[in-house]
């Protein structure tokens, strides 16, 4: 089916924005009526890059606010919980709220606005972030907080999701992890600037101004995203039914299934990275925060790789990331003690090789999913969050039964194992598939 749609500025295309049904031809507006077909833009045309780029950039944008908010609140838990008059404990739950906030949210929101085109959804999913943000930044009791905090996450699996399908409906069917891992890039790089700025803010000024300060942000991508991103009309064959139906695909569970354990070994190291590195690795508490900047730079270096590392083959590129991961977290805890450089190359790498992961299951729900990819592509931001309360809870077990430091990771890399578990079982079940249909 063609899609005629006004063109967006100059140079910009929409790829296959509007579904993998639907193709879509750029025509004047006096034009823009079934009876008219004129060639399709091209990513070769003068400017197209450009175009991209900045569709990208504006996507990237979004996920830096989204990192921001998502990780500001760990580092301000004193001043936040003095603030809304609870104990630090307590104030953890504001955490757990946007987490919970993030699972809830993506694959409803994915699903109810599957029949909108992809743009207008992402504006309004930045828009109603915006406000959530703003909500937090103006919230004077911890209910009120706990509530904005649970707003602010509904909007983060959906946007990631969405984003997603529109950055690779930018590119080139073999650059779409690229293109994924390009808009990934700013949730990364909010961890090495936004965090540590919007912190340093909130202790300087007061904890609310962290989440005023995402909330211009998220409008500043508002704009960008109105301005940069092409329009294309939805896929008239997309429904709420059609979305579901990804659930219904065992391949899908199963990359869900690896991104819930296989990254959920990250979560159970990394939650406990400050007492790790002070308590095992001798460093000063004043060194931690950059030792985080440390790990930012990891983690954006990693989503930079997902790219090239894809193109050995998407379920290639995952079990070989798995294998990287178990590898490392199990030589984490002895890194750390034996040196303080060698320390700090595997916070360095604790930071990357789990963000090379994370592009790739992306593009591989988006394969696997067919009819369903938004809802899929979202549902991955859910597993991640998922990951993350279960990698933080399992290294609670073994600290609580008076295991050293050193044991979260050694969990997080028998994690890391049952995800290369996972993704073995996936790449076998879908080699009996093509198997199966061959004999046929």
């Amino acid at each position: 089916m063609l899609c005629l749609v006004p063109p967006p500025p100059a140079g910009k295309r929409c790829g296959n924005a509007c579904g993998p049904r639907r193709r879509c031809t750029l025509v004047p507006d006096s034009l823009a009526r079934p009876s008219v077909r004129v060639p399709e833009a091209s990513a070769s045309e003068p400017g197209g890059a450009r175009h991209t780029n900045l569709a990208l950039l504006a996507l990237a944008v979004g996920g830096f606010a989204i990192g921001t908010t998502e990780f500001v609140t760990m580092g301000l838990l004193p001043e936040v919980a003095s603030g809304v008059r609870v104990d630090i404990p307590t104030a953890g739950h504001i955490v757990s709220a946007y987490a919970a906030g993030v699972v809830v949210g993506a694959p409803v929101l994915a699903t109810l606005g599957s029949r909108m085109p992809r743009k207008r959804l992402l504006l309004w999913l930045m828009g109603a972030f915006a406000v959530a943000n703003v909500l937090s930044a103006l919230a004077g009791s911890y209910g009120l907080l706990m509530t904005a905090r649970f707003l602010s996450g509904l909007p983060h699996g959906a946007y990631f999701g969405v984003g997603s399908l529109v950055a690779a409906s930018l590119v080139r069917p073999e650059r779409r992890t690229w293109a994924v891992s390009m808009m990934i890039t700013g949730l990364t790089v909010a961890n090495i600037v936004g965090v540590p700025v919007t912190t340093r803010i909130g202790q300087a000024w007061g904890w609310q101004w962290p989440y005023a300060v995402v909330g211009v942000i998220a409008l500043l991508t508002v704009v960008a995203v109105w301005r940069w991103v092409p329009f294309c009309a939805p896929d008239g064959g997309v429904t709420v039914r059609s979305e579901l139906s990804a659930l219904r695909r065992p391949q899908v569970w199963l990359a869900l299934g690896i991104g819930t354990v296989g990254f959920g070994g990250m979560f159970a190291t990394f939650s406990y990275i400050s007492p790790t590195m002070t308590e095992l690795g001798g460093f000063s508490s004043a060194t931690i925060p950059l030792i985080l900047a440390l790990y930012g730079v990891g983690m954006t270096l990693g989503a930079m790789l997902s790219g090239p590392v894809s193109r050995l083959g998407l379920l290639r590129g995952i079990t070989a990331s798995l294998v990287a991961i178990a590898v490392m977290l199990f030589v984490f805890g002895p890194a750390v003690q034996a040196a303080q450089p060698l320390a700090l190359g595997a916070v360095f790498l604790l930071g990357l090789l789990p963000s090379v992961l994370v592009p790739m299951l992306q593009t591989r729900l988006m394969d696997v999913a067919h009819e369903g990819q938004a809802l899929a592509a979202a549902l991955n931001h859910s597993t991640l969050n998922m990951a993350n309360a279960l990698g933080a809870w399992l290294g609670s077990v073994v600290l609580a039964a008076g295991l050293g430091y050193e044991w979260p990771s050694r969990i997080g890399g028998m994690l890391a194992v049952a995800g290369l578990g996972i993704a073995i079982w996936s790449a076998l079940l879908g080699r009996s598939g093509r198997s199966g249909r061959r004999t046929a």
